[in-house]
């Protein structure tokens, strides 16, 4: 062998240096590894202590709760079975209760709708009405226009007259004098109409003219062959107030019409009929 050549294999000491440390580590991983599972092992009885001693404490607590709702029972005269029976009923009715509730409410909602159906009618005839009465004062606006003036036989002066009922209204309200409606019939008595009387004694529905006498202070005044809306004037009472009679319709023996009188012919015919 050559000086200063190791020997194959290498040094004794580094051989056995290497051993022991093996058998160090070997050592110290089996020491660690027994304390780390004594370790795990205290711990997991620390927790099952833990565990324990809250189950104790819930058991009491329940045993604590039983006790107390088994006291109220007896107090109360009532066993397990009669407080689950009262549970059992007490959820029913509170089933039933929340069942009338929501039918209420329904029937509340149906009502509502009906209210408010309702509501839309009246509202749908209050623009009817007032429709119907915008028509009507159109109607009564067009019948203002109507309104003729003719003249009259006696004082030859324009005189506003009616030739249909409805225009015939509008001269009531108007307030100007006083309005009768008549009809006369050939051959019949003399018709009182206010403070005068009226004969017809003849009419031709064809020329549209008629003759009929007026009576008024004692007096026959015949208005022959005259026209429809023509007005036929004369004066009576001591006031000497004129009166107005005018036809508005010819028939065979028969005309329709209206007398018009001064304001205060009707004052005084009341005057006198209430003394």
């Amino acid at each position: 062998m050559p000086d200063g050549a190791q020997p194959e294999g290498g040094s004794p000491i580094v051989r056995n240096i290497l051993l022991v440390l093996g058998g160090i580590y070997i050592i110290a991983t089996i020491v660690f590894g027994i304390m780390a599972f004594n370790r795990i092992d205290e711990l997991e009885r620390k927790q099952d202590a833990k565990v324990d001693v809250l189950l104790k404490k819930v058991e009491e607590s329940n045993s604590q709760n039983r006790a107390s709702v088994d006291a109220l029972m007896q107090k109360m005269g009532m066993t397990r079975q009669d407080l689950t029976k009262k549970a059992a009923v007490l959820q029913r009715e509170q089933k039933e209760i929340a069942s009338r509730v929501e039918a209420e409410a329904e029937q509340t909602k149906q009502q509502f709708g009906a209210v408010s159906g309702a509501v839309t009618g009246v509202k749908t005839d209050v623009v009817k009405v007032k429709d119907d009465v915008t028509a009507t004062k159109s109607d009564l606006e067009v019948t203002k226009a109507k309104l003729e003036h003719a003249i009259g036989d006696l004082n030859k002066e324009s005189e506003l007259i009616a030739t249909t009922h409805d225009e015939l209204e509008v001269l009531k309200h108007r307030g100007d004098k006083n309005y009768y409606e008549f009809t006369l019939t050939k051959g019949k008595d003399t018709a009182h109409v206010a403070t005068v009387g009226l004969q017809l004694k003849s009419a031709d529905p064809k020329k549209g003219q008629f003759t009929l006498y007026v009576l008024a202070d004692d007096k026959r005044t015949e208005k022959k062959d005259k026209s429809i809306n023509e007005p036929l004037q004369f004066y009576t009472g001591k006031d000497h107030n004129l009166f107005e009679v005018v036809i508005n319709s010819v028939d065979k023996n028969k005309v329709s019409g209206y007398l018009a009188t001064p304001k205060s012919v009707v004052t005084g015919l009341q005057e006198r009929s209430s003394q």
